[in-house]
């Protein structure tokens, strides 16, 4: 059953880095996320730019609205993912605790269902 981790750090918590901070903090997620292949959980992962480029598109009343970051309302920003496949719930919060990112941002767990699901 998939399950989606995903990383909420908060917004300019990297900037508070130095650069082999910051590089060290990768190595960490990086080896994470090999330990989870090499174990046959991986199904995808990857680390996100922050939000300071990103780019918020909606369409609602026939018109596209588009918002360029960084976006002032937000104090969290989504940092990266980890997609894994495990058998339950359970094991995805297992593996959540695990993640070396869990003791700086939260680990969001959420399984992957369609979207009239509630």
């Amino acid at each position: 059953m998939p399950h989606m981790l995903l990383i909420h750090e908060p917004v300019g918590q990297r900037a508070t880095r130095s650069d082999p901070e910051g590089r060290a903090v990768y190595d960490r997620m990086l080896r994470w996320g090999d330990d989870l292949k090499a174990r046959g959980l991986l199904l995808g992962g990857e680390s996100l730019a922050s939000t300071e480029h990103a780019v918020r598109v909606s369409t609602g009343g026939g018109r596209a609205r588009i918002v360029d970051g960084p976006f002032a309302e937000a104090k969290e920003m989504v940092g990266g993912f980890f997609l894994v496949n495990v058998d339950t719930r359970e094991e995805a919060v297992a593996l959540a605790q695990t993640c070396p990112a869990a003791e700086w941002a939260t680990v969001e767990v959420r399984a992957l269902a369609p979207c009239f699901e509630t």
